[in-house]
């Protein structure tokens, strides 16, 4: 299957730089949206992203940045959307409508605030996009290892296979495996889910739980992630795959998680707005478990969710998190 010659991206965020490291690396290329003036000008004079992963060193004969969204939609047929979920809303609205007839793949890991939504429906309700021009790109994979080079692995999700081979043939090299497959939505919510999850095991890290407390707890978590997308589309998929446990695994484990540390800074005495203000990047898990927690609790036959639940009680309702993961610990097994 033949690469992209050409696409855009957008979203001038770490994961949004990553995926361009990695097009410019395969000689793709790309009309890239970034929202900060100083940004364009830098990645287009010296290929460099000053405000993330800005050891990174583009070719910038192979990429064009511009702060206008609308030039960037128009310059492609194909259009990666890596913007913050939290963002989503504010920064797509006003053009969806460009977005009518192309094809889309989403690398957002969050739900849409405004609406509760994974991006895929937001999408679906608001641009117009059918499903056949829709597709997911998600891990396990950590920005600031593909910076590196260090080897990585992604998953392409669509219903297209020839777009997902399309787009597997365009991200793939030395150190990027990808992955594809058709569980477009179950793939989505466990890329929202893993970031509550992750926000779990950092308050338990933050309250001084240890690893054999941190070991069960995510044990429960891929179960809680297994009945979840089972009741919210049910399909055939294997939990224990990359895109499921994998990506779960590395977003709850690892230094490079936003969503741990801001967890972990929870677990250890700091409001939700304190935590807001200390992280510079967007933590999405926050965002993203209202909207996971009420879907939950809206389905007609019960669903047990303990994790987001506890998850939900200390972001969303202020409760001590001592108290919650004191009551949790009891629910795990």
């Amino acid at each position: 299957m033949a690469k992209h010659q050409s696409l855009t991206v957008l979203g001038g965020g770490s994961f949004g730089t990553a995926l361009v490291k990695i097009f410019n690396d395969n000689e793709v290329t790309v009309t890239w949206y970034v929202k900060e003036d100083d940004g364009v000008k830098a990645i287009n004079t010296s290929g460099q992203n000053p405000h993330y992963l800005s050891s990174v060193q583009l070719n910038t004969s192979l990429v064009h940045a511009t702060n206008n969204i609308e030039e960037a939609i128009a310059a492609s047929s194909t259009v990666v959307i890596a913007i913050p979920s939290a963002f989503i809303h504010q920064s797509l609205h006003p053009f969806l409508d460009l977005l009518k007839g192309k094809t889309i793949f989403s690398a957002v890991k969050g739900m849409v605030p405004e609406t509760g939504q994974i991006i895929g429906d937001y999408l679906a309700e608001y641009a117009a996009v059918e499903l056949k021009n829709f597709g997911v790109i998600s891990g396990p994979c950590h920005a600031e290892e593909i910076a590196l080079e260090r080897r990585s692995y992604l998953t392409v999700s669509a219903v297209d296979t020839l777009k997902a081979d399309q787009m597997k043939a365009t991200l793939s090299n030395a150190y990027i495996r990808v992955s594809t497959g058709n569980d477009i939505i179950g793939t989505e919510y466990a890329a929202v889910l893993k970031n509550v999850y992750a926000i779990a095991a950092g308050i338990a890290s933050g309250l001084g739980y240890g690893d054999n407390f941190q070991s069960v707890l995510i044990s429960n978590a891929i179960r809680e992630m297994k009945r979840y997308l089972g009741r919210i589309y049910k399909m055939k998929r294997n939990i224990n795959q990359s895109a499921y446990l994998g990506d779960l695994l590395v977003t709850a484990y690892s230094d490079h998680s936003r969503n741990k540390r801001f967890g972990h800074r929870l677990g250890q005495g700091m409001t939700v707005e304190e935590t807001f203000k200390a992280e510079k990047m967007i933590a999405e898990g926050a965002y993203a478990v209202k909207p996971v927690y009420l879907m939950a609790k809206s389905q007609k036959k019960a669903l047990r969710t303990p994790i987001i639940d506890a998850v939900y009680k200390v972001v969303e309702k202020g409760a001590s998190a001592t108290e919650i993961f004191e009551s949790l610990k009891e629910k795990l097994n």
